[in-house]
C-alpha cells in the first residue's frame, strides 16, 4: 500500500514515507525490508516524472540521504534529458539549486553542519553549467563573485565552485563534452577570469580566516594551469603566495600553487620573473628545512602535513627543471641555487615511499635523456648532421660548432657532481628485474616469487634506461662506482641481501652500454668477484642469493659469454652446479639462464673449441643423466628446449641426427618401453602413473620440437603413428568415462590426466608444424593419418571431452599450408562447425578455449581457403555470419577482437568476388545494425578501432558504386531510391533516431551525413565517431582511454625506434637477431 502512494506521482509525494523508505534501504532491518526498499527506490529513480519532486523533497526532508537520492535523480535528469526540457523548467530548477546553496552558505552554522548536502548541490549546479553557460545564462560568473563579497563562508563555497567548474572544464572533459562544447566554456572562463583574479586577490590580501585562505588557495591552485599569464607575473599574485610560503597552516596549499606556476610552458618572456620566484623560494626553503636535514629519516618519522610537504617539495623541484632549469644555467649566483636544489632532489629520492621516488625517478630520467642528448651529439657530429630518418640536415659552420662544443662541455662539466651521485642513488635504489626469482619475503627468508609485481618491473623498465643514460655520460665513473661497492661486499663491510641484489641489478642492467673491450675489462671482475663471494660466503640463503645475481649478470652479457669461450663454460658449469642446488627458485633460475644463454650463444657449443677434444654439446650429452638427475620435469623440460637449440646450431646433418639421437634417448627408450608392455596388454597404459609417464615423455618431446623445427623431423616420425593410436585409446576412455559417470566425470583426476596426455599431443603436432620450415611433404605425411584419429574423434565426442587444441592445430595446418587445404575444409567443416557452435552459443561464458580457437580457424579458412566458403550452401554461410556476429557481440576483448579481424577479411574477400551483391544485399543492413549496437553501448570501447574500419568499409561500399544491384529488398520496399548511399543514409538516420531518443533529428541526420563526407578520410571519419558518442551522452562519465588506443599504439612503436638508436636501451639479451657467434 505504502509502495503504491509513493509510486503515485500525481501529486506531490509524501516525504515522511519516502524517508522511511531510504532509511529502510541503508537501515539494519531485515533483508526483505532492504530489498523492497532497493525496488522502490529504483522504480522511483526510473521514472521519468520523478524528478518534478525534486524541489518538494529536497524543502520538506530533514534526512540527508534522502536529499542525496533526490539529487541523484535531478543528476540523471540533468546528464541525459537537460536540453529537452521546457525553458521554465529548467530555469525554476536552476534558480532553486542557486537560491539554496546561497541560504546554506550564507549563515556559518549551516555551511558547517550541512557540508556533505552543499557539496552535492554544488556539483549539480556544476552539471547545470556545463549545459547552461555561457549562451543561457550570460551573468552567471558577475553574480557569483558579487554573491562572494557578501559572506565569508558564502565566499569560501563560491571558491569550491569555481574550482570545480575548472576541473571540469580543463581536466575532466575528455571523452565527456564535444571538443566545441570544451572550446566555448574555456573561451568563456577566460574572458571572464578578471573578476575571479580580483576576488581572489582581495581575499588574500584582507582575510583573516584559515578557512577561507585555504579554499582561495585551493581554487587558484586549479586556475593557475590555464589562466592568461598576465594574471600570474603582472600582478602581485606570485609575491603574495611566496609570503604565505612560510605559514605552516598555509604551506602546502601554496606549494601546490606555485608548482603549478613552475610548470607554466610558454617562450621566455618571463624568465625574470621566473629566477627570481626561486631564488626567493631557495632561500625560504634553508630556513624551513635546511640543507643538512636527513630527509630519509625526517620523512619516516614526520607527520601527515609534513610527508605532503616532502612529496610536493618534490614535485615542485622537478615540475620547475623540467621546464626552466636552462635559465637557472646563466650566472654563477643561479648556478648555485640549482645545485642546491637539485642535491635536495637526490636527498628526497632517498625517501622510502613508492610515489616520492617515481616522482623523482621521472624528472631524473628526463633530465638525464637530455643531458645524453646532447653529449651524443659532442661525442659523434656526425650523428646530429644526419637526423634519425637519415635525410642530410644543413651543415653547421665549423666555428659555430666549436662554439656550441664549448657550451655543451661547460654544461656536461656543470651536472657531472650530481649525475655522480645519482649513478649511487640507481645503484642503491635499483629496482628487481623479471629474470630474478629469488626474493626476501616479509619474514626475511629467501623463497622462490610467487607472483610478479608490475610496477616494480615499470619502475625497473625506468631506472634501467635512466643508468644506461648515466653510463654514456661517464662509463669511468659508472664502472669506478659500482666496482667499489663490489669490494665492500667482498670485504663484508656493506654486505646485505639487498645491496649485493640492487648492485648486481644494476650491473645486468647496463649491458650494451659500454664499448666491448671496456665491458669485457669491467665483467672479468665482476664475474670473478662473485664467483669468489659464492666460494667464501656460508649460508644456504646466502649462497642462495648470490646464486641468483650471478645467474642474474651473467645472462645479461651474451656478447661477452661469445667472446669468451672459457668464461662461457665455466659459467654454463656453473648453472649446472646449481641445477642440483634445491634452495626454492634457485634451479628455476639455472634453467631459465641456461636456456637464455645458449639462445645466444648456440654455436660455441657445437664447433670444438682450443684445447677441447670435442664439442661441448657432446660433453653434456655424455653427462646429461647426471646433469638433469635433482631437475623437477618442468625444469627437465627447460633444459631439453636448450640442448634442442644447442643441436639446431649444427650445420652437419649428420652429426645433427646423432645428437638429437642421444639427446632423446631417454624418453625414446621410455616411449619403446610402454608401447611394448602396451601391445601385450592394453590395459597397461589406463594405470595413472603410465599416464604422467607418457605425458612427461610428450612433453619433453614438444619442448625438443619448439627449438629444432623441422629437424625434429626423424624423431617425431619415429612415435607419431604410435601416438594417434595412445590418443584415439584415451579418447575413447574418457567418452566412456563420461558416459558412465555423466558430467562431473569430466572434473575427475583420471580423466584430465588423460585429457592432458590428449592435449599435449596436440601440442606436439602443433608446435612441430608450426616450426618446420614449409616442407609441403611434411604436411603430406602428417595431415591425411590425422583426420579420423583427431578431426573424427572431435566430432564423435560429447562436448565435455572436445578439445580446443584440435582447433588451433586445424588453425595452425591452414595457415601453414595454405590454399593446398582447399579439399579438405567440407571435412573440417563437418567435423567441427556445427558441433562447436552449438557449444559456444548458449551463453557468452561456456568453453572459453573453443571459442577464441573456433573463431582463429574460421579466419585462417577465410583468409587462406575463401573459395571453399563461397562453395557452402547460403545455410552454412548463415551460420558463419552468425558466428562472426555473435563473435563481436561477446564481452571477451580477444574474442570480440578475433571476430571483428574476420569480419574484416570476409568483407574484403566478397567485396572482390562475383558474389558481391547477392552477399552484400543479404549482410549489408545486420552488419551496419549490429556494428552500431556494439559501437554505442559501451561494453566494447576496446573494438573502436576495428568497428570504426567495418563502418567505413560499408559506407565506401555504398557510396562508391561498387555494389551495382539495389541492397534493399525490392519485393516489400518498393520506394525507388536513386541509389544504395540514398537507402543507407535513410536507414541510419533510422536507425540511430530510434536508438538516441535523446538527440534531435537534426543531430543524428547531421552526423550521418557527416559519415558519407569522410567515408575517405579514416582519420576523420573516427572522429567524428567519437564526437557523436560523447554527443549521444552514453559515454559520458566514463573511461574513454580505449577511445584513442590507436594514437597511443602508434606513439609506442616511435619510442621502440628511439630506443633502438641508443646502445643498451634494449637489453642485448632481447634483441630478436640471431647473434651471429661462429
Amino acid at each position: 500500500m505504502a509502495a503504491d502512494k509513493l509510486r503515485d506521482l500525481s501529486q506531490p509525494i509524501d516525504v515522511p514515507l519516502l524517508d522511511a523508505t531510504v532509511a529502510a534501504f541503508y537501515g539494519t532491518g531485515s533483508k526483505e525490508q532492504r530489498t523492497a526498499a532497493d525496488q522502490i527506490l529504483r522504480e522511483l529513480q526510473n521514472n521519468p516524472d520523478m524528478w518534478l519532486q525534486v524541489m518538494h523533497i529536497l524543502q520538506k526532508t530533514q534526512n540527508l540521504n534522502t536529499k542525496f537520492f533526490a539529487l541523484q535523480v535531478l543528476e540523471g535528469v540533468i546528464k541525459y534529458r537537460w536540453n529537452a526540457l521546457p525553458a521554465e523548467q529548467r530555469d525554476g530548477m536552476k534558480n532553486f539549486i542557486s537560491d539554496v546553496i546561497v541560504q546554506l552558505s550564507g549563515n556559518e552554522a549551516s555551511f558547517r553542519t550541512e557540508r556533505l548536502y552543499v557539496n552535492k548541490l554544488n556539483i549539480i549546479l556544476v552539471q547545470i553549467l556545463k549545459h547552461e553557460w555561457p549562451a543561457r545564462w550570460r551573468n552567471f560568473i558577475p553574480d557569483l563573485v558579487s554573491a562572494a563579497k557578501t559572506s565569508e563562508t558564502i565566499c569560501e563555497n563560491c571558491m569550491s565552485i569555481l574550482k570545480l567548474l575548472s576541473e571540469e572544464v580543463f581536466d575532466f572533459s575528455r571523452g565527456e563534452m564535444t571538443q566545441q562544447k570544451i572550446k566555448d566554456l574555456k573561451q568563456s572562463l577566460n574572458s571572464e577570469f578578471q573578476l575571479i583574479h580580483e576576488l581572489c586577490l582581495y581575499v588574500l590580501s584582507v582575510s583573516q580566516r584559515t578557512e577561507l585562505i585555504r579554499a582561495t588557495l585551493s581554487t587558484l591552485h586549479a586556475f593557475l594551469s590555464w589562466i592568461p599569464l598576465g594574471y600570474i607575473f603582472e600582478s602581485p599574485l606570485l609575491e603574495t603566495l611566496l609570503k604565505f610560503f612560510p605559514m605552516p597552516a598555509y604551506r602546502n596549499l601554496t606549494l601546490q600553487c606555485l608548482t603549478e606556476v613552475a610548470s607554466l610552458q610558454f617562450d621566455n618572456y618571463y624568465d625574470a620573473q621566473y629566477v627570481k620566484m626561486y631564488n626567493i623560494f631557495m632561500v625560504q626553503l634553508q630556513a624551513i628545512l635546511p640543507p643538512t636535514t636527513n630527509i630519509p629519516e625526517a620523512y619516516a618519522q614526520g607527520s601527515t602535513e609534513e610527508q605532503a610537504f616532502i612529496q610536493n617539495l618534490a614535485l615542485f623541484f622537478t615540475l620547475f627543471y623540467k621546464v626552466h632549469i636552462r635559465i637557472l644555467e646563466s650566472t654563477q649566483e643561479n648556478i648555485s641555487a640549482l645545485l642546491l636544489g637539485l642535491e635536495y632532489l637526490i636527498n628526497i629520492s632517498y625517501v622510502d615511499d613508492t610515489e616520492v621516488f617515481k616522482v623523482c625517478l621521472d624528472y631524473w630520467n628526463i633530465l638525464v635523456s637530455e643531458l645524453f642528448q646532447s653529449h651524443r651529439s659532442l661525442e659523434n657530429p656526425a650523428a646530429t648532421a644526419t637526423n634519425m630518418m637519415g635525410s642530410q640536415v644543413s651543415l653547421i659552420p665549423p666555428g659555430m660548432v666549436d662554439g656550441l662544443d664549448s657550451q655543451l662541455l661547460q654544461r656536461r662539466q656543470l651536472y657531472s657532481g650530481p649525475m655522480s651521485k645519482l649513478r649511487m642513488l640507481m645503484i642503491c635504489r635499483m629496482a628487481k628485474p623479471e629474470e630474478v626469482l629469488i626474493v626476501e619475503d616479509e619474514n626475511g627468508n629467501i623463497v622462490r616469487e610467487t607472483m610478479k609485481d608490475s610496477d616494480v618491473l615499470v619502475q625497473y623498465k625506468i631506472m634501467r634506461e635512466t643508468l644506461i643514460y648515466l653510463s654514456h655520460l661517464d662509463h669511468d665513473d659508472t664502472e669506478k662506482q659500482m666496482l667499489r661497492k663490489l669490494s665492500k661486499q667482498q670485504n663484508g663491510k656493506d654486505w646485505t641481501w639487498n645491496t649485493l641484489n640492487t648492485l648486481c641489478w644494476a650491473i645486468g642492467s647496463i649491458s650494451g652500454s659500454m664499448i666491448e673491450d671496456q665491458e669485457n675489462r669491467f665483467l672479468v671482475m665482476v664475474i670473478r668477484d662473485l664467483l669468489n663471494l659464492c666460494e667464501v660466503t656460508k649460508g644456504k640463503d646466502n649462497k642462495a642469493v648470490i646464486a641468483s645475481n650471478i645467474m642474474y649478470v651473467v645472462g645479461q652479457y651474451p656478447r661477452f659469454l661469445r667472446a669468451h669461450w672459457k668464461f662461457l663454460k665455466t659459467v654454463v658449469n656453473k648453472l649446472f652446479e646449481f641445477m642440483h642446488e634445491t634452495h626454492p627458485g634457485v634451479q628455476d633460475m639455472a634453467c631459465d639462464t641456461f636456456l637464455k644463454i645458449v639462445q645466444k650463444c648456440r654455436r660455441k657449443f657445437v664447433v670444438p673449441q682450443v684445447g677441447e677434444n670435442e664439442p661441448f654439446v657432446s660433453e653434456l650429452l655424455s653427462g646429461l643423466p647426471t646433469t638433469i638427475a635433482d631437475l623437477e620435469p618442468h625444469q627437465i623440460h627447460t633444459f631439453y628446449e636448450s640442448v634442442g637449440s644447442m643441436i639446431q646450431a649444427e650445420t652437419d646433418a649428420q652429426k645433427r641426427q646423432e645428437y638429437l639421437q642421444r639427446l632423446m634417448v631417454l624418453p625414446y627408450q621410455k616411449w619403446l618401453e610402454i608401447i611394448g608392455q602396451a601391445r601385450q596388454n592394453v590395459d597397461f597404459l589406463k594405470d595413472q602413473d603410465v599416464i604422467r609417464t607418457v605425458l612427461n615423455i610428450l612433453q619433453t618431446n614438444t619442448s625438443v620440437a619448439s627449438s629444432l623445427g623441422t629437424f625434429f623431423l626423424p624423431q617425431i616420425s619415429l612415435i607419431f603413428l604410435d601416438m594417434l593410436n595412445v590418443y584415439r585409446m584415451y579418447s575413447e576412455l574418457i567418452s566412456k568415462s563420461i558416459a558412465e559417470g555423466g558430467p562431473y566425470a569430466s572434473k575427475t583426476s583420471y580423466v584430465k590426466l588423460l585429457r592432458s596426455v590428449k592435449r599435449e599431443t596436440l601440442k606436439l603436432i602443433e608446435t612441430f608444424l608450426d616450426k618446420a620450415e614449409n616442407q609441403p611433404e611434411i604436411g603430406k605425411q602428417f595431415v591425411p593419418p590425422m583426420m579420423d584419429p583427431v578431426l573424427g574423434d572431435y566430432a564423435r565426442n560429447v562436448p565435455d571431452a572436445r578439445e580446443s587444441e584440435v582447433l588451433s592445430l586445424f588453425a595452425t595446418i591452414i595457415n601453414k599450408y595454405k590454399a593446398t587445404m582447399i579439399e579438405d575444409i567440407p571435412h573440417i567443416f563437418e567435423a567441427v562447425f556445427q558441433c562447436t557452435l552449438e557449444m559456444i552459443t548458449k551463453n557468452f561464458e561456456d568453453y572459453p578455449e573453443h571459442r577464441l580457437k573456433f573463431f582463429s580457424l574460421l579466419r585462417a579458412i577465410a583468409t587462406h581457403c575463401f573459395p571453399a566458403l563461397i562453395c557452402l550452401s547460403s545455410q552454412q554461410l548463415k551460420f558463419v555470419m552468425d558466428s562472426i556476429i555473435w563473435a563481436f557481440r561477446h564481452t571477451e576483448r580477444n574474442i570480440a577482437e578475433t571476430g571483428l579481424n574476420l569480419l574484416l577479411e570476409m568483407l574484403s574477400k566478397f567485396q572482390a568476388s562475383e558474389f558481391c551483391n547477392q552477399f552484400y544485399r543479404t549482410y549489408f543492413l545486420t552488419i551496419e545494425q549490429e556494428i552500431f549496437a556494439v559501437l554505442t553501448d559501451t561494453f566494447h570501447k576496446p573494438g573502436f578501432k576495428l568497428h570504426v574500419l567495418v563502418l567505413q568499409h560499408l559506407f565506401c561500399q555504398a557510396e562508391s558504386g561498387a555494389l551495382t544491384e539495389p541492397i534493399w529488398d525490392t519485393a516489400t520496399n518498393s520506394y525507388p531510391y536513386p541509389s544504395n548511399a540514398a537507402f543507407v543514409r535513410e536507414f541510419t538516420i533510422k536507425l540511430l533516431s530510434t536508438s538516441f531518443p535523446n538527440m534531435t533529428a537534426a543531430e543524428v541526420t547531421q552526423f550521418v551525413n557527416g559519415l558519407f563526407l569522410s567515408t575517405n578520410d579514416l582519420s576523420a571519419f573516427k572522429t567524428h565517431i567519437r564526437d557523436f558518442l560523447i554527443q549521444s551522452k552514453e559515454f559520458s562519465a566514463q573511461d574513454n582511454k580505449d577511445l584513442y588506443a590507436e594514437e597511443a599504439a602508434a606513439q609506442r612503436e616511435r619510442e621502440r625506434q628511439r630506443m633502438l638508436s641508443i646502445p643498451g636501451l634494449i637489453a642485448p639479451i632481447e634483441l630478436q637477431d640471431e647473434m651471429v657467434d661462429s
